[in-house]
């Protein structure tokens, strides 16, 4: 029996993924090449709704896709491309927007909060038909599954929306996805506010791991994290969120359960807590880090690897396409 296919993608927009990412994400994708033919993309199409310079597109995009193959994922097993590479993504999009209503594209939460955040002017229509972009990542590839967190199950709306209409009006064509939910990791916050959410976007410098920042750092960043009054090492996320993040944290690169932890660590004080959980992440992510220096320094290997994906996913893209094209009406060029 085949396989379901997923698809799942990443924007380059840091020089280092961090340990959300990780263990929200990327270990997710590495277990799901057994078990789903997988597709996975980096968003550097949706990137540049935020004006990275050119060098600094080329660089991180390269940083993530080495970090990617460096963490597990296997070209043989699994597709991983960059989205650019495969043009016929923003010819769909286009498609897609004019099968878009305005008061769909501006109900999507993503553009609503940018602009609070950052003043109209500064969230550009590209942001605003980001979702549409998104939908047509997933349908190019009809994918059966999407993972999706709960910031996303909006934009997953969307696309089987976008999807069903278009099956309606034009024919059969597209796979109308569902969500797929991996193993659901603990949420892991920021080391300095461990109210908040990790991000790259929203975090301290303080406040993350980044999978590939030297071990000194990374230890230094743990054992200066915000714990909280006394020193019993217990998960509440009400009165010590900061410890109950450490636990989370060690719990998922260990996968001991937090309570065998908090019997480990029983009159033991945070001191010795701070160091092993320090050590746990050094141990994880040594390995994902010197990988990445190396295949960062065989640039053409890193490009061949990813020219192998785009071919692999432009195969599939192609006929979508092609299809598309007969549905909607377009002459087929002679």
């Amino acid at each position: 029996m085949a396989k379901p296919r997923v698809l799942s993608g990443i924007q380059p927009t840091g020089d280092s993924l961090h340990l959300g990412n990780y263990l929200g994400a990327v270990r997710q994708w590495v277990a799901m090449q057994e078990t789903h033919d997988a597709f996975y993309f980096i968003a550097d199409l949706h990137a540049i709704t935020v004006h990275p310079t050119a060098a600094e597109l080329r660089q991180r995009t390269r940083l993530t896709a080495a970090q990617l193959f460096a963490a597990g994922l296997d070209p043989e097993r699994s597709t991983l491309f960059v989205q650019s590479q495969v043009r016929e993504h923003s010819e769909l999009t286009w498609i897609l927007i004019c099968n878009t209503g305005m008061g769909e594209a501006g109900r999507m939460t993503q553009f609503k909060d940018k602009a609070a955040r950052y003043g109209e002017s500064a969230a550009g229509v590209g942001l605003f038909t980001y979702p549409i972009l998104q939908a047509a990542d997933i349908l190019m590839y009809q994918a059966d599954q999407v993972p999706v967190g709960a910031d996303q199950k909006q934009h997953l709306e969307l696309t089987r929306d976008l999807a069903q209409r278009f099956n309606s009006r034009y024919g059969e064509t597209f796979v109308v996805p569902s969500a797929f939910t991996p193993k659901e990791v603990e949420k892991i916050t920021d080391l300095q506010d461990p109210l908040a959410k990790m991000s790259k976007s929203s975090s301290s410098p303080q406040g993350l791991l980044e999978l590939l920042e030297e071990p000194r750092v990374l230890s230094k960043k743990i054992m200066r994290a915000v714990t909280d009054t006394g020193s019993e090492v217990v998960a509440d996320p009400v009165n010590k969120p900061g410890v109950t993040n450490l636990l989370r944290i060690q719990s998922a690169l260990t996968g001991t359960p937090v309570p065998e932890l908090e019997t480990r660590y029983a009159g033991q004080g945070y001191g010795t807590f701070k160091k092993e959980v320090a050590q746990v992440v050094v141990d994880a992510f040594a390995p994902i880090r010197e990988r990445t220096e190396k295949l960062l320094a065989n640039e053409t290997e890193l490009d061949r690897l990813l020219a192998v994906g785009a071919r692999r996913a432009g195969e599939v893209a192609a006929e979508t396409m092609q299809l598309v094209r007969e549905r909607v009406g377009f002459l087929p060029r002679v």
